[in-house]
């Protein structure tokens, strides 16, 4: 029996729907100053990350017994917990709150995500949307569904029309200045969630288009990859290396075709 199959899809989702009912929603639209702190320049946590994240972690241990976790939250403490990754046994990736900026302005674009990764590799996924309570799920090789409605990625529009995302500090100047211009000019819109997981989930639902991330984490980034991929999209390293969830490297490509991630990448790395 494999990994995917000794897990019920349904428990997580439980889980994750437990503690935005119970710790994350309690606290949307009514936090306080002392309960939002920040851990660096402009990165903010909130007791609602800090309390969904141990509810999960402690949840998650016990429906797999041995498994290890990755949180983000607990990644601000110890850096090293990255090192879970090069574990062959399976890694638990949690996302308590992700857009946590978005939630201390009540904005609704945010989102709690888990991972379940082996070898390396997102083999399920789960993203909740708190506010209307709806669960994206996705397991390896079995698809990507939405509140039990399978995902498949729409025909995308013409690239005029497309709306994603362009990390252009992944670029040195003059490089950065140049692509922010012309990917305004290529695309109908480009602009960033602040919220990676709500991203991916637009791109499965073809409400988005693509995105190219600077920094890869696992927690912003293994469900939604997984969830795209399911849906039919293709989500790679920029340089065409296989994403691995645990990798600390720069450069991640989304799209809702090959033809259109090859398009995309040979507008990003061209020099001319």
């Amino acid at each position: 029996m494999s990994l995917a199959d000794r897990i019920d899809t349904t428990k997580v989702q439980a889980l994750l729907r437990e503690a935005a009912e119970t710790i994350v929603l309690p606290r949307f639209d009514s936090l306080r100053g002392h309960e939002i702190i920040e851990k660096a320049p402009g990165d903010l946590v909130t007791v609602a990350d800090l309390e969904a994240e141990r509810f999960l972690t402690r949840e998650l241990s016990a429906l797999l017994p041995g498994s290890l976790i990755v949180g983000e939250e607990a990644h601000s403490k110890d850096p090293e917990i990255l090192r879970r990754f090069e574990d062959d046994g399976p890694v638990w990736v949690i996302d308590p709150v992700d857009g946590t900026k978005n939630f201390t302005k009540s904005s609704a674009t945010f989102c709690m995500m888990v991972a379940l990764v082996e070898r390396n590799r997102p083999i399920m996924g789960w993203i909740h949307d708190p506010l209307p309570n709806r669960t994206a799920i996705a397991v390896d090789g079995a698809g990507g569904w939405l509140d039990g409605q399978r995902l498949t990625i729409p025909e995308a529009p013409p690239e005029k029309d497309m709306i994603g995302l362009v990390n252009a500090w992944y670029f040195e100047e003059p490089r950065r200045k140049q692509v922010r211009a012309e990917a305004q000019a290529r695309f109908g819109h480009v602009s960033s969630l602040s919220c990676a997981g709500q991203d991916f989930l637009a791109q499965a639902q073809g409400k988005r288009h693509f995105s190219f991330y600077r920094r890869l984490w696992p927690w912003d980034h293994a469900p939604g990859a997984l969830l795209l991929r399911e849906a039919g999209g293709m989500v790679e390293r920029v340089d065409g290396t296989p994403y691995r969830a645990g990798d600390r490297v720069h450069g991640l490509l989304s799209a809702p075709s090959a033809e259109i991630w090859r398009d995309l990448r040979q507008f990003l790395m061209s020099r001319d």
